[in-house]
């Protein structure tokens, strides 16, 4: 019992997703910084609102025990600007470098590849073997 559990820590993809979700829990707090100390006082300020999370519309205003109805459109606006930050910094910071080494990888198995192979027949020579197998095969008939 000991061995599996032992086997499934040790693999590597549990190992990493531990460290994906390190790192992105402290990236969180980065993009969090940027959204809230940023973007969204400069967009409270482009629609004269104190605070981004606190912009929206007064349905109906508080009437005794009864609270407001606001809907809060700034709070729509903030999470979708969170949710581009990350998208915009993960495929810059991740995905471009990686497809980027990829490719170089792929070039270089690829020349690799080539010097190992030998070279491939060109058309005329396999219309030529096509040609001496069939004059065979009417010979051999």
């Amino acid at each position: 019992m000991l061995k599996g559990f032992r086997e499934f820590i040790l693999r590597g993809n549990v190992i990493d997703l531990a460290v994906a979700v390190v790192i992105g829990t402290a990236f969180t707090a980065i993009v969090n910084g940027l959204v809230t100390g940023i973007f969204n006082p400069v967009i409270a300020l482009i629609f004269n609102a104190g605070e981004l999370a606190k912009a929206g519309v007064e349905l109906r205003p508080p009437e005794g025990h009864t609270p407001a109805v606001l809907v809060s459109w700034g709070l729509v606006i903030s999470a979708v600007m969170q949710f581009l930050l990350v998208a915009i910094v993960v495929y810059f910071a991740l995905i471009v470098p990686m497809n980027y080494a990829k490719r170089i990888r792929l070039r270089r198995k690829g020349s690799e590849a080539e010097a190992d192979a030998p070279a491939a027949p060109t058309e005329l020579e396999l219309l030529t073997e096509i040609r001496d197998l069939l004059a065979k095969q009417n010979n051999a008939a």
